[in-house]
C-alpha cells in the first residue's frame, strides 16, 4: 500500500542541496523538489567545464537535460510513481535563449505525444542554487498499481 501522505529520498538521484526531501505524497498527488542535473554519487554536473579559477566557463545544456530527465525518474521511481505519472512540469532555464530549442528537443524525446504529455510551463531565470542550467518541478498524480487504469481519470 502507497502511504497517503509521506516524504520521499531516492539513493539514486542527487542529494538535496538543502534540507528537504526529494518529493512529498498527499494523498493520490505526488510533489518533487526542484530536481537539477547532479549526477547521483558524484554531484558532478554533466557538460560543466570550469577555467584554470574553478569559474564555470562552458556548459552543455544537452548533457543537463538528459541527466535530470534521468533523475526526475529515479525520485519517481523511488516514490512508486512512473513517468506517464507526470501531471504538470515547471522548467528553470538559466539561458532561455541560448536553451530553450535544444531543451524542447530533447523534451520532445521524452514526451513524443502532446496528448500525453505532462502540462509545461518553461521560465528563464538569472540563477540557480549550483552552477546548474536547468532544473524541474514536477507533480505527478498516482494511485496504487492495481487501480491505475487513467482512462477512469
Amino acid at each position: 500500500m502507497i502511504d497517503t501522505q509521506a516524504a520521499y529520498t531516492s539513493g539514486n538521484a542527487p542529494a538535496a542541496v538543502g534540507s528537504y526531501p526529494h518529493a512529498r505524497r498527499i494523498g493520490e498527488l505526488l510533489f518533487l523538489s526542484g530536481i537539477g542535473p547532479r549526477t547521483p554519487g558524484s554531484n558532478t554536473i554533466p557538460g560543466n567545464v570550469h577555467d584554470d579559477n574553478g569559474l564555470l566557463s562552458e556548459y552543455n545544456i544537452a548533457a543537463q537535460c538528459h541527466q535530470v530527465f534521468a533523475n526526475v525518474r529515479a525520485v519517481l521511481q523511488a516514490c512508486s510513481a512512473e513517468w506517464t505519472d507526470l501531471v504538470d512540469v515547471t522548467v528553470y532555464l538559466t539561458d532561455m535563449e541560448r536553451d530553450f530549442g535544444t531543451y524542447n528537443r530533447i523534451w520532445e524525446e521524452h514526451f513524443p505525444d502532446p496528448a500525453t504529455a505532462p502540462c509545461r510551463t518553461t521560465l528563464g531565470i538569472i540563477a540557480l542554487p549550483t552552477p546548474i542550467a536547468i532544473e524541474l518541478k514536477c507533480v505527478a498524480a498516482t494511485r496504487p498499481r492495481d487501480h491505475h487504469d487513467r482512462s477512469a481519470w
